[in-house]
């Protein structure tokens, strides 16, 4: 019995021990004196988002590894360093494939990789595992980054730890946030991929609306044997899609799968004591290399030159092809070129391009938005010129419109600003797009860096610096566009100008402005103009003024005291306000509840209110609803009493992922006319001043507006002289989506995905007066072609793999209103009209190999989206059937 307890205790005791010696594990450990002997293979798989017929881009690389204990720290079992070497390497088609669609037929290991490359990769290198976590790679600096990084994939399958907890490690995707889920024999890694941290960052488009959204994952299942791994299986996912169009969107598949073959005796333990000395006597050569992964240098080979590139596409960049996707495509494909050129290479392009395709160069090389372009283009362009204020505005629009513009481009325009300017209106354009980089830098939180700052003082100090009108403008809208909460108190002033432009920006810039800034001082001087407490203003200054209240949360007494003054208003400018309570109604727009409390009462909402007639109207619609993007149109238009319009207003907007983008306004303003029919001007307006102008914002950046005419004589002349063909208000290619980041795969593999929307738009204005028919026509015409791509390609120097998927289409908006002015109520015909326009998308794949072989499919889809013409109000189709009855 005594000698049974005694064996009982041992064991016990034995037992003990063990299992405490296991949970001590921090990590996996080796056995001394053993060699495993491992299966390994990683995976690519490049498709659409939700898969094709086709079949995936991508490739399989299969091999034996051997991993073996080298050294332990006597004092710590979880300090180890491990060898790991890499024989038997396979390389094969991800999916079956026909022989005519196999890349590899026939090729061998070597042939693809080369025996220099070849034999790095089998070269035998050295992991510092300490309590589970990397600590240092040693391999050689002369090798390759390609396989340096696939080792680095190898070697992150040995990172892990065996208890349950979140931690933040370092392996070859970076430094990130980890979660680890601990079971009996098994450990489920799952990497926060948000939350990694690389070398290499990329760039996106600042509005969500027109940007790019990644979801990605990684999960990796280790099962143990014997405090060892038994197999490790990894899967990394990652989709890649445009918010506006989720179709046009790419997936990225990785795995990797390690599994143990067998055991056998091993190389013994070097002696040593510690990991560098241990390191200088296996191979004085090794290295610590760096876990994190290098950036890796691709040459393309074969590719043209810039100036090649361009003798390519400049017959798609003629003014006449503008209107076709063709244009946007080769100009996408243009600024990738321009991105990889030097500035000598630009400027050659530059000076050999024509007269008719230099705005579009133009265009492609500011969008560039490389050190170098910038360059090319300051030193191209003379603003002391004013022959070229063409090519001036279009690089100043393209400098607004920048998807990630930097301190430099914003102090490329401040210079040129404080230079010898030769142009009045270039001048202004400068200023003005000056403060949408300045809102566009501070989205980067880069408010505070000293070129910001010292804009930021230029434009807030700008409209008190100056006493002449044009220049005042100029400062208004560039604050704006910079829509800086320390310019609200400034338009708030000007907003009660006696100067109806100055208040009209001002009080348009105070609505752009997110309701949490708009404070009450900022509601009573808006209130104060509307309601003309202290002066009389001019209606469209009282319209914008309604505008701001409205869409300002407004208050219950607010609402009320806008429907009170119905009534009292002139006639066309109670009949736009009622238009306008309607139009919140019917589209239940925020401000749509608080004015229906205010109905309830029966003084603010009757039938003598609610009856006043007139041709002025507001108009809210959709456009498009989809899961991708809502968007959205209206259309306010007011006249004065004698039948003439006073602003016609048409936007735009876009909504996605919880974002709003103003994609377009189109603003024509007019005063002054009733001369010409001998009409008596509204209170207020008798002493205006002849003048007709447009106005554009084009996505959120306010453009410097044109003046059709201003004054007397001027308007005469253009009256005799008017043709009926619409002024030009900006013309141009726009880069609207700009994505480019690099994906760290954990097998070592790095994948660059560019996305890209390229925009040919053409918007022009015009305004024609007959007075023999006394009939006036506004029209607003858009054309546009637009090309969104996507690429995403994993270059392994020996081997390339990619996916392409894209989508375009060419689209017509035109917005027209007629006026027959020969008698009152006067008839006004609204009518916004959509062309049959063809939506087109496509999807590619291509494999190539660095001897040049290569592969390429590509599939197409094409519909037909019908025109139609976008529903207003019963009473416009009323009014156009009675307009189109007289001309008739």
């Amino acid at each position: 019995m005594l000698v049974l307890a005694v064996l009982l205790l041992c064991a016990a005791t034995s037992a003990t021990a063990s299992t405490q010696a296991a949970a001590a594990a921090a990590g996996p450990r080796l056995n001394n004196n053993q060699l495993y002997k491992f299966s390994y293979t990683t995976e690519l798989l490049l498709d659409k988002a939700w898969g094709s017929k086709e079949g995936s881009a991508g490739y399989r690389i299969s091999s034996d590894v051997n991993i073996n204990l080298v050294w332990r720290d006597p004092s710590n079992k979880d300090d180890q360093l491990i060898q790991l070497s890499i024989s038997n390497v396979r390389i094969e088609p991800v999916t079956e494939r026909s022989e005519k669609n196999n890349i590899l037929h026939g090729a061998t290991t070597e042939s693809i990789l080369g025996k220099t490359k070849l034999a790095a990769l089998t070269k035998p290198f050295l992991v510092h595992l300490k309590n589970g976590k990397i600590k240092a790679f040693y391999s050689y600096w002369s090798e390759p980054a390609t396989i340096k990084n696939l080792k680095r994939g190898i070697s992150s399958l040995l990172q892990f730890q065996i208890h349950t907890g979140k931690v933040v490690e370092n392996d070859v995707s970076g430094r990130c946030t980890v979660q680890y889920q601990a079971t009996q024999g098994q450990v489920t890694r799952t990497k926060i991929l948000e939350t990694c941290k690389t070398s290499e960052t990329g760039f996106t488009t600042h509005s969500t609306v027109l940007g790019v959204n990644r979801k990605s994952s990684s999960v990796t299942v280790f099962k143990l044997e014997d405090g060892f791994i038994r197999s490790a299986e990894a899967e990394e996912t990652h989709f890649l899609g445009v918010n506006a169009h989720r179709s046009t969107a790419a997936k990225i598949l990785s795995r990797q799968s390690l599994v143990l073959l067998g055991k056998e005796a091993g190389p013994l333990e070097v002696a040593g004591k510690d990991v560098a000395g241990v390191v200088k006597s296996v191979d004085g050569k090794l290295a610590a290399v760096g876990v994190v992964p290098e950036k890796l240098k691709t040459q393309c080979k074969g590719c043209p030159s810039l100036f090649e590139h361009w003798q390519a596409v400049q017959k798609q960049l003629e003014p006449a092809s503008l209107s076709k996707a063709t244009a946007p495509r080769s100009f996408l494909g243009f600024i990738q070129s321009i991105r990889k050129a030097s500035k000598d290479e630009i400027l050659k392009v530059l000076k050999s391009a024509s007269k008719t395709t230099l705005p579009q160069v133009v265009d492609a090389v500011t969008s560039s938005q490389t050190p170098a372009s910038l360059d090319a283009m300051l030193e191209f362009l003379n603003f002391t010129d004013a022959k070229s204020s063409v090519l001036q505005e279009r690089f100043l629009y393209a400098c607004g419109f920048a998807s990630h513009p930097n301190e430099r481009m914003l102090q490329a325009l401040l210079n040129i600003a404080k230079g010898k300017i030769s142009s009045t209106e270039i001048k202004e354009s400068v200023v003005i797009i000056m403060g949408a980089l300045v809102h566009k830098l501070c989205l980067k939180g880069s408010c505070d860096i000293p070129t910001v700052v010292q804009v930021k003082k230029m434009i807030l100090e700008g409209p008190e610096s100056t006493q002449v009108e044009s220049e005042v403008q100029m400062y208004l809208l560039a604050l704006k566009n910079s829509l800086l909460p320390e310019a609200i108190p400034i338009l708030t002033k000007f907003a009660e100008s006696e100067v109806g432009s100055y208040s009209t920006i001002a009080l348009t810039a105070l609505e752009r402005y997110d309701v949490s800034l708009i404070t009450p001082e900022v509601k009573q001087t808006v209130n104060r103009i509307y309601h003309q407490n202290r002066r009389i203003y001019e209606k469209n200054v009282r319209a914008a003024a309604a505008d701001v209240i409205l869409s300002s949360n407004p208050s219950h007494i607010e609402v009320k005291n806008l429907l009170l003054s119905i009534g009292n208003l002139p006639h066309e400018m109670n009949k736009y306000m009622l238009s306008k309570i309607q139009d919140i109604l019917r589209f239940q727009m925020p401000a749509s509840k608080v004015i229906q409390r205010a109905l309830e009462d029966m003084i603010s909402h009757n039938y003598d209110r609610f009856a006043k007639v007139g041709s002025s109207s507001a108009f809210s619609g959709f456009m498009a609803q989809s899961p991708d993007v809502t968007s959205t149109y209206s259309l306010d238009i007011l006249y004065s009493g004698s039948g003439i319009l006073r602003r016609s207003n048409m936007n735009i907007y876009g909504a996605s992922q919880g974002s709003m983008l103003h994609g377009l306004q189109v603003a024509i303003e007019a005063q002054g006319l009733e001369s010409l029919i001998a009409a008596t001007p509204d209170e207020g307006e008798e002493d205006l001043e002849s003048f007709a102008g447009m106005s554009a914002l084009l996505f959120d950046v306010q453009l410097r507006p044109v003046t059709f005419f201003k004054g007397y004589s001027d308007l005469m002349s253009k009256m005799f002289s008017m043709t009926g063909e619409p002024m030009n208000v900006v013309k141009g290619l726009i880069l609207l989506t700009d994505h480019s980041e690099v994906v760290q795969l954990q097998s070592g593999l790095k994948a660059n995905a560019e996305f890209q929307g390229g925009l040919a738009i053409d918007i022009s204005g015009g305004m024609e007066i007959s007075l023999w028919y006394r009939e006036s026509k506004t029209s607003v015409n858009n054309r546009g072609a637009l090309v969104v791509t996507g690429n995403v390609t994993v270059d392994m120097d020996f081997l390339r793999a990619g996916v392409e998927v894209s989508f375009d289409t060419e689209a017509s908006l035109d917005f027209i209103t007629t006026v027959q002015f020969s008698e009152y109520p006067f008839l006004v015909c609204m009518q916004m009209d959509k062309a049959t326009f063809p939506v087109s998308e496509y999807f590619s794949r291509y494999e190539s190999l660095s001897s040049g072989k290569s592969i390429m499919s590509r599939k197409a889809k094409k519909q037909l989206v019908p025109g139609s013409e976008f529903p207003l109000h019963q009473e416009n189709s009323n009014m156009c059937k009675r307009v189109f009855e007289s001309s008739w």
